[in-house]
């Protein structure tokens, strides 16, 4: 347990209430200057503590991510075990920023940092307390895909697979100009006919039912389906709320099964998050979002290769270096690999991958000129052996001192699934805490939610959707730190900042403090 002591929390059976203050610095250029001015806010957050029973429903339920997030739970529940080359493996959530990641709270009287997990700091839900469900356009059930997958080791699959064979996944929305053509030989378990208001209504009764079934106060759906193309955004039919609604009735080619899985989550009150990179968040969703006050997150889950870069290029440009080349290189043999075989489920890809550099060139305007950007190639090649054993190779050439050039190869082989599924958990955890945090500024007499586009969770995310005219953040510790600060901020704690000035101090001035 952890709690704080302090003027400035509160705690009671209903809330953890938190007075904080909020220092930004606002910046003016006059001339060829810059006139900074701190500034504080005083804000008033408050958590409620109550964890409401939660489910989880997961568009693909049946694909890989989905069997190894299910079958994950169901080992940790059951704290299975099973032998493997390096000995006998406990079921476990590393990989989980909220289960495993840790974060400092403080020093205790001999100056030694503390440490907790993020899950101590304010109440979230436990992935063991989940109930899954879901959607596939494939009928079979989940032990039969938990094989066909080949992610987990075959030990455990012999434990689990009596667990996952009762689960089959419900009908799933498919139209096959969103995905790529090879997927049709697997789509056998289609909600029938093209009446997409129909699609909607089937689908908002299936999370209705699985609520009740299932005696949930909280359902939260998530898309880990196959890459779509993207949309082409139609003034007249997806640009506003009530021309998607429009178009839903009118059964319009251009709207996409995850959009209409979003705007079913949206109408019955379900956050939505989108785990792929196309755009399921058209502008009338946002719109549609915003009207009912319902969270979404996305886009594409980061998780590998993107991870990787996203801590290397902040690594060189924080250090004054200049990357003037990215050269990125996949090979995957999982079914996710073979939808991006075709070109245009792979454009939705290349984008999502390719854009996650730009905030890390724009900090820096010594190393950068006004629209210079790094060479940047992503190519992504379908390899069936490899299976869910992704390839990732990367070349980093980078200006130096004195015109000079250095060259970082890197090979990373990123076991798909096992990486994605903890960051599943990471989205929904985050998400649920997210409803039941709310603020107002010091002396407002009403508290709101943050704001619908979940920006928080952009530690898990490839392209991070962020409210309009906010900025994007793709650096990782950013990110992270980012998450820390803010469960910080909920228990009334100032953020970490790592200046550690006490100990800078000279031993005779460090003594009195």
């Amino acid at each position: 347990d952890f709690k704080v002591e302090s003027k400035n929390v509160a705690y009671c059976d209903e809330y953890i209430t938190a007075q904080y203050h909020y220092d930004e610095t606002h910046v003016e250029r006059k001339g060829k200057g810059l006139i900074a001015r701190p500034t504080r806010r005083r804000y008033v957050l408050r958590t409620k503590r109550k964890v409401p029973k939660t489910g989880l429903m997961l568009v693909g339920w049946g694909g890989n991510n989905g069997t190894t997030v299910t079958g994950g739970i169901i080992a940790n529940k059951a704290k299975m075990t099973w032998k493997t080359k390096e000995g006998l493996q406990t079921a476990d959530y590393v990989g989980s920023l909220t289960q495993s990641a840790t974060m400092k709270v403080g020093d205790d009287r001999q100056g030694n940092e503390i440490y907790t997990t993020l899950n101590a700091v304010v109440p979230m839900v436990k992935p063991n307390d989940m109930v899954l469900g879901g959607w596939d356009i494939s009928k079979m059930n989940l032990g039969d895909a938990m094989e066909r997958a080949c992610v987990f080791p075959e030990p455990l699959q012999r434990k689990l697979k009596k667990h996952l064979t009762p689960l089959v996944p419900l009908p799933g929305i498919y139209y096959p100009d969103f995905i790529a053509a090879n997927q049709e030989e697997r789509a056998d378990n289609v909600l029938p006919g093209k009446d997409k208001q129909r699609h909607l209504e089937t689908i908002r009764g299936d999370i209705r039912r699985f609520k009740k079934t299932n005696g949930l106060e909280n359902v939260i759906v998530l898309w880990t389906a196959n890459t779509e193309r993207m949309c082409n955004v139609i003034k007249g039919v997806n640009d506003t709320c009530d021309n998607l609604l429009r178009s839903i009735r009118s059964s319009h080619a251009e709207i996409s099964p995850s959009t209409i899985y979003a705007v079913a989550s949206i109408l019955e009150g379900c956050s939505f998050i989108n785990g792929s990179p196309q755009n399921t968040f058209v502008p009338g969703v946002i719109q549609l979002a915003e009207r009912h006050g319902v969270f979404l997150g996305g886009d594409d889950f980061k998780s590998g290769q993107t991870k990787m870069k996203s801590v290397m290029v902040d690594f060189l440009v924080s250090s004054g270096l200049k990357p003037v080349s990215i050269v990125s290189y996949n090979h995957l043999g999982n079914n996710d690999g073979r939808n991006l075989s075709e070109a245009r489920q792979f454009r939705s890809k290349e984008i999502s991958k390719s854009n996650v550099v730009d905030d890390m060139v724009d900090s820096n305007r010594v190393l950068y000129k006004p629209g210079e950007r790094p060479d940047h190639l992503v190519v992504i090649k379908y390899v069936p052996f490899v299976r869910d054993s992704k390839r990732a190779l990367d070349e980093y050439t980078t200006k130096i001192f004195m015109g000079g050039l250095n060259t970082i190869v890197m090979h990373n082989t990123c076991e798909d699934s096992l990486l994605a599924s903890p960051l599943i958990l990471d989205l929904v955890i985050l998400t649920e805490l997210c409803q039941r945090i709310e603020i107002k500024p010091e002396g407002a007499e009403t508290f709101s939610r943050f704001d619908p586009i979940l920006s928080i969770l952009s530690a898990c995310i490839k392209a991070p959707l962020v409210p309009g005219g906010t900025p994007v953040v793709n650096a990782l510790f950013r990110q992270i730190s980012c998450i820390k600060n803010i469960l910080r901020a909920c228990v009334g704690m100032a953020p970490e900042n790592h200046m550690l000035l006490r100990q800078k101090l000279p031993s005779s001035l460090r003594s009195r403090l």
